[in-house]
């Protein structure tokens, strides 16, 4: 069992797995961002929570990694400290032999979920968590090459194949690095707030990402709804970013009050329907910002705004930059 004696509330606990034959970047990436996000945090609030990040291996031998690195474990399951977070790297080839020799650390994952911490596994590290049963009847992913491996070894797991990224409540899989540095954006973002994670995320991979939410499967997600009509108006939003109608005036397009509108947008997605469209038309910036050579005042008429100077308020509110900033750190990062 996990150690009962938690450090000081003024610390966020971090646990990592470790174990031969391991992806070493899926180990060093998270913690990387996640110091990343602690440094900024710190240098703007000193009460902000520093991170305590603890390796956990079966044992204590030293583990040689396919990198050539050695890993040397801080704790076993047995004197662990209880984490807030758990991440379990992903392995490579064939991860049945690795599972076979930690039964400990798989046991150990059940106790700390028991006890409240979140997961998140790698790739297919994620058949450590499937393997505890901890995902049985839950959503998964895992590394495409595995994907059928990975089927016929847990039937129970409804494996989402298609996503990068699951989320079943304090469960989180990711199919790959990319995919991982996403979630650990996300979670810098709950730890640290928004600043933070615009922060890392601009410094480890401003010029890729969607947002965590648009790349998920979440079960019994918002963004998957059985309200029709207003997938319906959904969808007519995605498909009609220039259009110069106001939300009063798509409800009655579709036939449908503005009072039962706003009302029905809210409860089936989450979302008010004026911060939907507005995302929406921010991520088109950041997509022709990035893909374009249109100038500022031509994206502003693309995605619906006839005025540059405030879509380059909005940009800088909810980017912390302007669009012709974010667009010089994108186009650093292609090449002719």
């Amino acid at each position: 069992m996990p150690n009962l004696n938690q450090k000081s509330s003024k610390e966020i606990k971090v646990s990592l797995l470790v174990y031969q034959h391991m992806l070493a970047t899926s180990l060093t990436l998270p913690v990387e961002m996640l110091r990343a996000g602690e440094a900024f945090a710190l240098s703007h609030n000193k009460t902000s929570k520093s991170l305590s990040i603890e390796l956990v291996g079966e044992d204590l031998k030293p583990i040689k990694s396919r990198a050539g690195i050695n890993i040397l474990a801080d704790s076993t399951p047995e004197s662990a400290d209880i984490a807030e977070l758990i991440i379990v790297p992903s392995i490579w080839r064939n991860p049945r032999p690795v599972l076979r020799k930690h039964p400990k650390l798989i046991s150990w994952l059940n106790n700390l979920w028991s006890g409240g911490s979140t997961l998140i596994g790698v790739g297919t590290g994620n058949c450590f968590l499937a393997e505890s049963g901890l995902l049985n009847g839950l959503p998964a992913t895992t590394h495409w090459h595995y994907a059928e491996q990975f089927r016929r070894d847990y039937p129970d797991v409804d494996l989402k194949p298609d996503f990068f990224i699951t989320q079943s409540e304090r469960i989180y899989c990711a199919a790959s690095l990319n995919s991982l540095a996403d979630i650990i954006v996300h979670i810098i973002h709950q730890y640290y707030g928004r600043e933070a994670a615009q922060h890392v995320e601009r410094n480890f991979s401003h010029e890729i990402r969607k947002p965590y939410e648009e790349q998920r499967y979440l079960e019994g997600g918002v963004d998957r709804h059985p309200d029709e009509l207003i997938a319906q108006i959904q969808f007519w939003m995605r498909t009609n970013l220039a259009s110069t109608l106001d939300l009063n005036q798509v409800a009655a397009q579709f036939g449908v009050s503005q009072r039962s509108f706003t009302r029905r947008f809210k409860a089936a997605t989450g979302k008010k329907a004026t911060d939907y469209w507005q995302q929406l038309r921010i991520e088109s910036v950041k997509d022709l910002l990035a893909s374009t050579n249109l100038s500022i005042q031509e994206i502003a008429f693309e995605v619906g705004y006839c005025d540059q100077g405030y879509l380059t308020r909005l940009f800088k509110k909810h980017l912390g930059q302007t669009p012709k900033q974010y667009r010089g750190l994108v186009r650093k990062k292609l090449f002719s």
